[in-house]
């Protein structure tokens, strides 16, 4: 879930919402009122050196509370400790420049859902959000690889893994290169190099992982497919997988 959180904030996070508005050339206004031109953004800018609003302050809570099922459940959409304030709550307090870029363009979003339907608002966030690469496998971070692959075929009753040499390069050099593969039984899980056999061995259980995890369905159905049409029947609820291994 914390690779889902990440993900889901580096496409739509405040930061990310602040790059798109200043990539659509959205500029904000000195002051507000009713002699600003047109097109500029309005609101009520926190002063330079000022501390931030107690509305935008994120209170850590205790250190037991934070569960993934309490980030979930009680928090915003990228799993932050607390979730954030509401827009009304910011109507009249002053905020900078990257809160209210990131609230205009979710404001936008909407009135675009409002007036223009949600085909063609699927459409606008496709070619505006989604068309924004981002390499997924970056953000995973495993401790301990090789522990985390013998849980996942222990649990889903593979062999146990083995990591085998594949070949090797300059071994008594001073840049020597290994190649090695994970094996459960005949089935190679994941291959890497490394400039020792421990180091190909982490690595080639980390890439086992990434491959285990890092699967895309043939055909993603999503529930707002079905929006506007008589017959619902075409979508299936996608299978994601058994959940993440604990240790």
């Amino acid at each position: 879930m914390e690779v889902v959180f990440a993900a889901v904030e580096a496409y739509i996070g405040p930061k990310a919402l602040a790059t798109v508005a200043r990539e659509w050339g959205i500029e904000a206004a000195a002051e507000p009122g009713g002699e600003v031109d047109p097109g500029l953004l309005q609101f009520k800018r926190i002063g330079a050196g000022d501390a931030l609003p107690e509305a935008l302050r994120r209170q850590v809570p205790w250190n037991w509370n934070v569960t993934t099922t309490h980030k979930i459940i009680k928090s915003d959409e990228f799993g932050s400790n607390n979730a954030g304030p509401s827009p009304h709550a910011l109507e009249k307090t002053p905020v900078p420049v990257e809160e209210a870029a990131q609230s205009f363009v979710r404001a936008l979003i909407g009135a675009l859902h409002v007036h223009l339907g949600s085909p063609l608002v699927k459409r606008f966030y496709r070619d505006h959000f989604l068309s924004r690469h981002l390499d997924i496998s970056t953000i995973f971070d495993f401790r301990t690889p090789t522990r985390d692959l013998s849980w996942l075929c222990r649990r889903e009753g593979f062999e146990p893994p083995v990591a085998r040499l594949i070949s090797e390069t300059g071994r008594l050099s001073r840049h020597p290169v290994f190649v090695v593969g994970v094996y459960s039984g005949r089935d190679k899980l994941g291959e890497a190099s490394g400039s020792s056999l421990d180091e190909a061995r982490i690595r080639a259980s980390a890439a086992a992982l990434k491959a285990w995890y890092l699967y895309k369905p043939v055909q993603v159905t999503v529930p707002s497919s079905t929006e506007g049409e008589l017959d619902t029947s075409n979508w299936r609820p996608n299978y994601v997988d058994c959940g993440e291994v604990i240790v």
